[in-house]
């Protein structure tokens, strides 16, 4: 599938990479640079780098790196026809059909997408019904939850009445097969063929992804009944453990406060957010995962949990506290009074009296302490107890955090802090082996116009036509420039993320973005003069280069006496000098 060069050019002109990557995490100015925690990989100081003048990221310590094209695919996990489409809706670029090649047809379409455009239908047709007569119900249910209308139609709230196939019969007559919509999670087979709505008699919560997709639903039964919360199946679309509730609404706002609260269940975030604290997130009743971290650390390391203070909710937080440490969130902890959760709290204190209970939560540490510690009796509880707690606190990688974490369990004990270190666990020093660094030696100039491009791919075609990579001298570079004219014919759009993977050659990739970034943008007169000197020095060195190997091979020649060979090279050699005097 190949899209209009033009169009391509058009969207990469009209993006701003530096808006799109901020969409996903946070930036600051650093120079003519912007810099963030990587997305793409665990780090504690920040390396991922933003360039708005050339429009491209690179991440000097995992090697990530390319345009926005390339970013909107690593990072939502798209196909390139799905970022180009959704860069097109995002800078209001109107494409024309793709052209499609002898092996594709439009029925191609990913079953990804297929499964979110239905997904969006179903979510309307929920929201329909909310609205319409059989919705009564669940419309008071919501006006006794203190919902705003505004808040309901922002997080997409509707209905699904209490029939075997309301959904069904509208998937039916709107011609998409009963078969995608199982797969959706959206029925459920029944017999000789026959499918039934999965979702019945419920409220219904549409759960949407980073980028605004609907991926998966939530259901809440209206009167007393088993489960009182249905979700959807994992899908092609959705996974549990990948997806927090809320963050595509909430993520500005996470960024604005510098902390996000951590709840479990839909209510507890729609009602802070209706009551106007925007700044949180929702595990859905999941337990709290690594990739939900690293989804919420582009945005913040700041967390306050906020975790329903019955018992499930205690231990679900309790699961969390080593997840914190492993993945370095600055973590607080804070149970609500009176045996509250979040939504109750905001309903009957409000918004000021819960900011309020917020910035006095408890450090991590202090929380750790007084649930594991303090809840020793005897000398053995309390030995058993303190092994453990060394044992969490050798997860923590920061030695002034780790210090102290010591003195507060001594103040606790009466412990000596020296006894106590003592006791943390020997760690084995793991022996990480890395990949050995090949230096390139390859010429700076021919480097930069690897770089000259992959920045200014009209110049592509200019290098094919004049051969120019035949005088290249490092194999490595000549490759890649060879990659690059094959893609360009292929695609008409060219990325180093895409012709060098970051695990192939990480230290060519870092020196052609170092070069990228500190290239300052040129004019297309500069642009020639720039592209013309760059070819007539790697022709130079070509030519230096024959002439040292003409005079190597006729030393050997003239010590073994083979007049003919001798002659030979000496008209290779003035044939050299011929066309080096053209080039000069």
């Amino acid at each position: 599938m190949r899209f209009d060069d033009n169009k391509i050019e058009e969207i990469k002109n009209r993006v701003d990479i530096v808006e799109l990557a901020s969409e996903y995490l946070t930036l600051k100015k650093a120079g003519r640079n912007f810099v963030g925690l990587c997305p793409f990989h665990q780090e504690k100081t920040p390396s991922f780098t933003v360039n708005r003048e050339k429009q491209i990221f690179y991440c000097f310590g995992c090697g990530q790196g390319g345009n926005a094209i390339t970013f909107l695919m690593k990072i939502s996990g798209k196909s390139f026809p799905e970022a180009i489409k959704d860069l097109a809706q995002k800078t209001s670029v109107v494409l024309p059909p793709p052209r499609l090649t002898s092996k594709e047809s439009r029925e191609n379409e990913s079953l990804r997408e297929k499964i979110t455009a239905l997904n969006l239908r179903a979510a309307q047709h929920f929201a329909r019904n909310l609205y319409s007569p059989a919705g009564k119900e669940a419309r008071l249910y919501l006006q006794n939850r203190e919902l705003t209308e505004d808040t309901t139609k922002k997080f997409r709230l509707g209905y699904a009445p209490d029939s075997w196939s309301s959904l069904a019969d509208y998937i039916e007559r709107s011609g998409v097969p009963l078969k995608l919509a199982e797969q959706a999670g959206l029925l459920i087979p029944g017999k000789e063929g026959k499918f039934y709505d999965r979702f019945r008699g419920r409220l219904i919560f549409p759960i949407e992804n980073i980028f605004g997709e609907v991926v998966a639903f939530g259901g809440r039964i209206l009167d007393k009944g088993e489960p009182k919360y249905l979700n959807s199946p994992e899908s092609p679309v959705y996974i549990k453990g990948k997806n927090l509730y809320g963050l595509n609404k909430t993520k500005d706002e996470i960024r604005r406060n510098g902390f996000a609260l951590i709840v479990e269940g839909y209510f507890d975030l729609i009602s802070l957010v209706n009551a106007g604290v925007g700044n949180v997130v929702a595990t859905l009743g999941t337990a709290l995962t690594r990739e939900h971290l690293e989804l919420l650390r582009r945005y913040t390391v700041d967390i306050v949990a906020l975790f329903d203070p019955d018992t499930a909710g205690r231990k679900a937080l309790d699961r969390s506290l080593e997840l914190f440490l492993e993945m370095r969130m600055k973590a607080r902890v804070l149970i609500l009074p009176g045996n509250c959760d979040p939504d109750d709290y905001i309903k009957k204190f409000g918004k000021d009296n819960l900011e309020s209970l917020i910035s006095r939560a408890q450090p991590l540490s202090d929380y750790y302490i007084e649930n594991v510690i303090g809840g020793g009796k005897t000398f053995e509880d309390k030995r058993e107890m303190i092994k453990t707690a060394m044992e969490f606190i050798n997860k923590i990688s920061d030695q002034k955090e780790k210090a102290l974490f010591i003195k507060r369990i001594a103040e606790k004990t009466g412990i000596n802090e020296e006894l106590l270190i003592r006791e943390l666990p020997r760690t084995e020093i793991k022996h990480i082996r890395t990949k050995p660094r090949h230096d390139i030696n390859a010429d700076t100039v021919e480097l930069h116009l690897i770089q000259l491009l992959l920045e200014y791919p009209q110049k592509i075609i200019q290098a094919e036509k004049e051969n120019i990579l035949s005088y290249f001298l490092q194999p490595k570079v000549k490759s890649l420039g060879e990659k690059i004219i094959d893609t360009y014919k292929l695609l008409g759009f060219v990325d180093i993320g895409m012709i060098l993977p970051a695990d192939e050659d990480a230290p060519l990739r870092e020196r052609i973005f170092q070069l990228m970034i500190k290239a300052l943008p040129t004019g297309s007169e500069m642009l020639e003069k720039i592209f013309a000197d760059n070819v007539r020095q790697i022709k130079k060195k070509w030519f230096k280069d024959q002439h040292r190997q003409i005079k190597i091979k006729l030393t050997k020649a003239q010590e073994s006496g083979n007049d003919f060979l001798i002659e030979e090279l000496l008209r290779e050699k003035e044939n050299l000098l011929m066309e080096e005097k053209e080039l000069n």
